[in-house]
């Protein structure tokens, strides 16, 4: 079963031959980092046993975002970090899409428009929210950008985990939102595109854009998610670190031609697909995010200047709701890696010794991608 990397091995130079000149520089720095991950070109340390004394060589990772071996462990951690910040209340989980008249003006300006596409969603939610008739008070927000299908087709949307309630207008009370029931979706799904398009025309005022937009309906989805949102933050730690596609679900390459798996959301079922090596570069690069851009945001309730009365909120919910005992099967994990003591590694080789570290490899200069 090839990976990631080896296609890029293979195929990247061909690739940026072809295209390097119109490539922008995240793009290219991805290609060259996730070809690199785990080489000698990173560096590394080498393991002696202390028993049969084979040598174990283990580079380094990329640590690139986009690159499909690294970021497990950041994984972990991050999404650990999000069920401690929890409130003990249901959530509910919200999707913001764009329709496709606007992928091609997003693709070519894509630090604005996908910063874009995040506020608009969170200014929706936030305004529709604060009328009495549904919650009646300030909501929080944890928006995180996507742009692709299980297929890596373009589609950028975003998710929303969204608190069922919101702080009193005096923020002296909790407000409750009602059970299974945020907000009307055809309403928020009008506001978004309203308040969408005066954003992006502001931002880009020499943009035109086409006049379907105000006629073709914005899918914008909004459901409960059952008391917890545990599987919904799962699901979307997995691609916080790292981006549309990864090494398990990748079958075979022979003859330029690359063959994946994906999930049919519509029919429910695995299939096949097989693309060019280089499509399912281009495919795989036009989910690399520009360098510096923050995919992960916070707004309203739950935005970093509100974290001293998220806590108030957290702990008086919690004296006052029955919530059930949080899972921490991942907090052992990790905290069992960062107790300040190196972890012998078992022989590889010899299954008896244990892989002692005895020499640092230099990361090796290379010129710019």
């Amino acid at each position: 079963m090839p990976r990631i990397a080896d296609i890029f091995r293979t195929y990247g130079p061909s690739y940026r031959d072809r295209f390097g000149r119109s490539m922008p520089p995240s793009h290219r720095q991805a290609i060259q980092d996730i070809t690199d991950c785990r080489t000698e070109v990173m560096g590394g340390h080498v393991f002696a046993c202390n028993r049969c004394e084979q040598l174990l060589y283990a580079y380094h990772s990329c640590k690139n975002r986009s690159c499909p071996t690294c970021h497990e462990a950041d994984r972990k951690v991050w999404l650990e970090k999000r069920r401690q910040e929890r409130l003990p209340v249901p959530y509910f989980h919200a999707v913001f899409t764009l329709p496709k008249e606007l992928h091609e003006i997003i693709r070519s300006h894509q630090k604005a428009g996908y910063a874009l596409i995040m506020e608009a969603a969170a200014l929706s939610l936030m305004k529709l929210a604060s009328d009495a008739r549904y919650v009646g008070g300030q909501i929080g927000i944890l928006a995180i950008l996507h742009t692709w299908t299980r297929a890596l087709v373009y589609h950028p949307h975003v998710h929303c985990l969204i608190p069922a309630g919101g702080l009193s207008p005096d923020r002296r009370y909790w407000l409750d939102a009602r059970k299974n029931y945020l907000v009307p979706v055809k309403a928020l799904s009008e506001m978004f595109r309203a308040t969408f398009m005066a954003l992006i025309r502001k931002k880009l005022p020499q943009v035109t854009f086409p006049q379907s937009v105000w006629k073709t309906h914005w899918v914008v989805y909004c459901k409960s998610t059952n008391h917890t949102a545990d599987k919904t933050l799962a699901y979307l730690a997995r691609y916080v670190h790292q981006t549309a596609i990864t090494n398990s679900r990748m079958i075979k390459e022979d003859q330029g031609k690359v063959t994946f798996r994906y999930k049919d959301s519509r029919e429910a079922q695995w299939k096949t697909m097989t693309l060019d090596a280089a499509e399912f570069m281009r495919r795989f690069l036009q989910h690399v995010l520009p360098r510096g851009f923050h995919k992960v945001r916070y707004y309203g309730l739950l935005s970093p200047r509100n974290r001293q009365c998220l806590d108030q909120i957290r702990r008086e919910l919690t004296i006052n709701i029955q919530t059930s005992e949080a899972d921490t099967s991942c907090l052992n994990d990790i905290s069992s890696n960062q107790s300040g003591h190196q972890p012998f590694l078992l022989c590889p080789f010899c299954q008896k010794g244990y892989m002692i570290p005895i020499m640092v490899l230099p990361r090796q200069w290379r010129g710019p991608p």
